[in-house]
């Protein structure tokens, strides 16, 4: 019972944080002639026939900005996150070989070629 409870609350927050926009828009279109008295902007300026539409614009518009700010704020996080905290030094070791060849080639060295390349033998 107590985890299909946690998994409904947190369906429910999941839902309501992506659908925030309809959330704003069903409370002004279940408030709007309370909007259109009280909280509209333009009620000095009847011809506009506004009705609240101005401050449905004005909320939608804070919300839109808060989330564009949380996504550069997570995004800065993951930025963050890749990048070490530190000064990072690297310390790059060069090794030098030298490579000594004999001056003439030893005899029968084609004898030891046929003893490495060879066609594959079937078992």
């Amino acid at each position: 019972m107590l985890n299909r409870l946690i998994a409904v609350i947190l369906l429910v927050t999941l839902v309501g944080a992506n659908l925030s926009r309809f959330i704003i828009f069903a409370g002004f279109e279940a408030n709007q002639k309370f909007i259109a008295a009280n909280l509209c902007e333009n009620k000095s300026r009847p011809w506009m026939h506004c009705n609240g539409h101005c401050y449905l614009m004005k909320k939608l518009k804070q919300t839109e900005d808060k989330e564009k700010k949380q996504e550069r704020a997570e995004q800065k996080n993951r930025y963050q996150e890749v990048l070490p905290g530190e000064k990072l030094t690297l310390a790059v070791r060069i090794s030098v070989f030298r490579i000594t060849y004999p001056e003439c080639l030893p005899q029968n060295t084609i004898q030891r070629s046929f003893a490495i390349f060879h066609p594959p033998q079937l078992v």
